[in-house]
């Protein structure tokens, strides 16, 4: 398996940095899953300058970011015929206020990687989550580090989907409704969250009583509400379904949520692939019944 990886410059510049945070905590199962990582030059320098990932063999450089680096990854997620560069997905560690971040490779890498139905992740707690994901998936034993990212009895879930989408999110809550019910509590922007409250009544959620509980509709600001929640500590986890190939008059407002998960990099976890949020849903269950509890 092969990632395409970037950091923003706040990221990397100094020994406590979240690109570092990341690798710190993750670096031993990045060797178990032998994880190869197409680096950005610049993050990729920094890697090397802290000696974390020493002689790990999956590493590879790429140019600068200035001399196309980031556009090579955009590429190489979509897949280059007749060409074994294909990466499986891409983390790049957003900085919301580094103007970088708003270039059309950094777009277009996010845009592809949900077309492309692959892990975009962009926060520490994302990419930490991954990579545990990932570890139960081959078959490894549960890291008790990563179980603060599994109290979802203490956690909020957001569930966002855009109209088009609205549809694979009731198929999602559906399959995998058990996990879901699980977290402290649920947040949905207006009618995906009617949806899914009557979806929930369906299964035998008490009636009347609200599975999710609902805010304003995106267009009308829900977006920006779940936001704040995610800035207060009070959301920890968002599966925000998109639809990529539809221009949204509310545009900024879906921005804002977006950069309020990046602004909380360790503690917010945002999934918008619905193959990713599955396989994560799958990998729950799993961990949960090699360590109960």
């Amino acid at each position: 398996m092969r990632l395409g990886l970037a950091a923003n410059r706040l990221h990397h510049r100094d020994h406590d940095a979240a690109l570092f945070r990341w690798l710190r905590t993750c670096e031993t199962g990045i060797r178990e899953l032998q994880l190869g990582l197409h680096v950005v030059g610049r993050t990729f320098d920094a890697i090397q300058a802290s000696a974390l990932l020493a002689d790990h063999a999956g590493m590879r450089r790429y140019p600068y970011g200035r001399d196309g680096g980031l556009m090579k990854l955009v590429a190489e997620v979509v897949g280059m015929p007749g060409d074994e560069r294909t990466l499986d997905g891409a983390i790049y560690l957003i900085d919301p206020v580094d103007p970088s971040s708003i270039f059309p490779e950094a777009a277009a890498l996010k845009r592809q990687c949900v077309i492309q139905h692959k892990p975009f992740i962009s926060t520490v707690a994302s990419a930490r989550d991954w990579i545990e994901s990932e570890r139960i998936h081959a078959g490894l034993a549960p890291d008790p580090g990563a179980d603060d990212l599994h109290a979802h009895d203490q956690q909020t879930l957001a569930l966002i989907a855009h109209d088009a989408m609205k549809p694979t999110m009731l198929d999602f809550a559906d399959a995998h409704f058990e996990v879901l019910s699980a977290f402290a509590g649920r947040v949905a922007t207006g009618t995906t969250g009617q949806r899914l409250n009557e979806l929930a009544w369906s299964r035998g959620w008490p009636a009347g009583q609200a599975w999710v509980q609902r805010y304003q509709s995106g267009p009308l600001g829900g977006d920006a509400q779940i936001a704040d929640l995610v800035l207060q500590g009070r959301c920890q986890r968002a599966i925000f379904f998109e639809d990529p190939h539809v221009a949204r008059q509310h545009e900024a407002d879906i921005q804002l949520l977006e950069r309020a998960v990046t602004t909380v990099t360790d503690s917010a976890v945002c999934m918008t692939s619905p193959a990713v949020a599955g396989r994560w849903a799958q990998a729950v269950v799993r961990r949960r019944r090699q360590r109960p509890g």
